[in-house]
């Protein structure tokens, strides 16, 4: 059996051989169809379109993607030709509430936003959704969800767009990118929506770029609609519009769900998916190595929380180097999330 594996993924050589896989590691937007064409399995991230140009001709016959999202895996065209496929639903999802949670103590510090008396709206209560309406909480927010499918669902608990767009101090979308539907996702921040916005609220993303309408974006930011937004996702990446970077009170790669723990969640699951497809047998232990200090002094928990992780890092770097978007996410430096660290807060 031949694999061949995004280079990028961690946490996976060790494991392959562990497990007598034969493995091929190549950057993401190099898997093209030569490479593929002998091979059993493929496991990748968003850099790679496994779809007909990929795929056409080769033996692939399971795919592994190492994220939350599957939309770069053209799954009719699977389907009709009998290619299983799976994702890493929920992996990254603590990683992405410890980003929206610093961002929010950012806004606390210095934006001088009351957190326990601000409105938080929510577009998208899946795994992310669900966890960063619970941090939320903690910090006495009043969180409003807006998840149209689970109505149809017959969920209660939900508000309607319109009514996060008119009650809202913090937006933030969690929603997958689909193009079809009954709620499409694409463009759902677009100009009309920007334009219902009552309380010029803080605009956030870490969902998928195509789910926000950049030139309605930049607009909302001119117009005053917003008062600022934060961005990790962002349309036509790695390409990304420079002019909306430079607004942007944070901007990062594409790394909001980064963590060494979200990584070492997707890689053991998509190694689970890969060995139950082919009956190889238990998956070895995947774990995210220690932080080099792994005691925070602070004042409170709030600085320890800033300490362990602050976006205007990976923003400072992405604004001073925007051409370096795929090496700043490839290459991303470790983090890990709170539980790894033990919180001494000092008088």
């Amino acid at each position: 059996m031949k694999v061949i594996v995004d280079d990028k993924i961690p946490y996976i050589r060790e494991a392959l051989t562990t497990m007598g896989v034969e493995a091929v590691y190549l950057p993401g937007s190099k898997i093209d169809q030569a490479s593929v064409s002998d091979a059993d399995a493929l496991i990748v991230r968003t850099r790679t379109h496994c779809n007909a140009e990929l795929l056409e001709g080769s033996r692939v016959q399971f795919i592994a993607t190492a994220t939350i999202g599957y939309d770069h895996i053209d799954t009719v065209y699977c389907a009709a030709k009998g290619i299983q496929w799976t994702n890493a639903p929920g992996c990254n999802a603590a990683s992405v509430c410890q980003y929206i949670q610093s961002v929010l103590l950012l806004l606390r510090f210095e934006k001088d936003i009351h957190l326990n008396e601000a409105t938080i709206g929510i577009v998208g209560v899946g795994h992310v959704g669900t966890l960063v309406a619970e941090m939320a909480r903690t910090w006495g927010m009043r969180v409003l969800l807006c998840d149209p499918p689970r109505v149809d669902r017959g969920e209660e608990g939900f508000v309607s767009l319109e009514t996060i767009a008119r009650e809202a101090d913090i937006i933030t979308l969690h929603t997958p990118l689909t193009r079809e539907g009954a709620y499409p996702t694409f463009h759902l921040a677009d100009e009309n929506f920007f334009r219902s916005l009552q309380r010029k609220p803080y605009f956030i993303n870490t969902s998928r770029g195509e789910t926000t309408d950049t030139q309605a974006l930049l607009k909302a930011l001119d117009e005053g609609y917003i008062a600022q937004c934060i961005i990790d996702v962002w349309e036509n990446e790695p390409e990304i519009d420079l002019s909306l970077l430079a607004r942007c009170y944070i901007g990062t790669p594409h790394i909001a769900g980064y963590s060494a723990d979200g990584k070492a969640n997707a890689t053991r699951m998509v190694l689970t998916a890969l060995s139950k497809h082919f009956a190889l047998g238990q998956v070895p232990p995947i774990e995210p190595p220690h932080p080099s200090e792994p005691i925070i002094y602070a004042k409170s928990r709030e600085c320890a929380i800033l300490q362990i992780y602050n976006p205007h890092t990976d923003s400072n770097a992405l604004k001073a180097h925007p051409e370096r978007f795929e090496q700043l996410r490839g290459d991303y430096p470790f983090r890990r999330e709170e539980q790894a660290y033990k919180l001494i807060i000092e008088d």
